[in-house]
């Protein structure tokens, strides 16, 4: 009888790392798993996620000074 040797690890989509499966968390879009390292670093999209969601940033507008108010005399 061949001995059996399971293994409980699956490979990180963020970072590539293989952890235990019971110490991660699933990507926010399609579910699959996170390592709790990169969960920690605030990670919440695997690779392919994060690079569909990546939108091109929308142009800044200069800050507008505030204006100077004028206080009456006492």
């Amino acid at each position: 009888m061949p001995d059996l040797h399971e293994k409980d690890a699956m490979i990180c989509r963020s970072c590539g790392n293989e952890e235990r499966a019971s110490e991660g968390y699933p990507c926010a879009s399609c579910g699959t798993f996170i390592c709790v390292i990169c969960s920690f670093r605030g990670v919440v999209r695997c690779r392919k996620c994060a690079a569909e969601q990546q939108q091109p940033e929308p142009a800044r507008t200069p800050l507008r000074e505030i204006p100077l108010i004028d206080w009456p005399e006492h």
